[in-house]
């Protein structure tokens, strides 16, 4: 019998998401040009996903696409595992591989001091990167032009140049819930073309 679909995720994301999928990060943009988002954790019970957290969000300063490219400031829309973590902070308990990286993580000191923590704890999104790798690992399999280095990251209260933030208590718990065993990814996109 097939599981109740993830609610607002229509059949064409849902076909891709894998089989063995346990733990969905669903990313809900308000628009295709928004910047602002909800974030909501779904774990599979049984035959049915059950919701687990909500959070405010931010995507793309300029919305989202499903074609990215490099500089776009648009976030991919699409279904992505999520496999690797990492951040300023020490390891907060997750069972995601993890790399605590002072310099690696570090904002550029030239950024407004709004951004000076964006980067304390990431979960890399599987997008245009090599699985199993650092976060900040600039492998591009689709090549430099496709963009990368989208993460999951602490939100500084406006849109992102692709990645998608949320508060901090949001991503601890992340960290701390999702589970290489259960296959998380994340579903992402704004609502009219999640629901297609």
């Amino acid at each position: 019998m097939k599981p109740v679909h993830v609610p607002g995720v229509g059949d064409r994301l849902w076909q891709r998401i894998p089989a063995d999928t346990r733990q969905i990060v669903t990313v809900y943009g308000d628009g295709e040009n928004s910047p602002d988002s909800t974030l909501v954790l779904y774990e599979k019970r049984g035959t049915t996903w059950q919701r687990g957290g909500s959070w405010p969000a931010h995507n793309g300063k300029r919305g989202w696409t499903t074609d990215h490219h490099e500089g776009d400031e648009r976030t991919p829309v699409g279904v992505y595992t999520l496999s690797d973590a990492g951040g300023l902070l020490d390891d907060p308990g997750t069972r995601l591989p993890y790399t605590q990286d002072e310099d690696a993580f570090a904002s550029p000191y030239y950024w407004d001091e709004a951004h000076w923590h964006d980067f304390d704890y990431v979960i890399a999104i599987d997008y245009n990167r090599r699985r199993g790798a650092r976060p900040d690992d600039p492998t591009r399999p689709q090549g430099q032009s496709k963009g990368g280095g989208i993460w999951l990251h602490l939100d500084h209260g406006d849109g992102t140049l692709g990645c998608v933030s949320v508060p901090e208590t949001a991503m601890e718990y992340l960290l701390r819930t999702l589970n290489p065993k259960d296959k998380p990814v994340v579903v992402m996109g704004d609502r009219a073309k999640l629901k297609l």
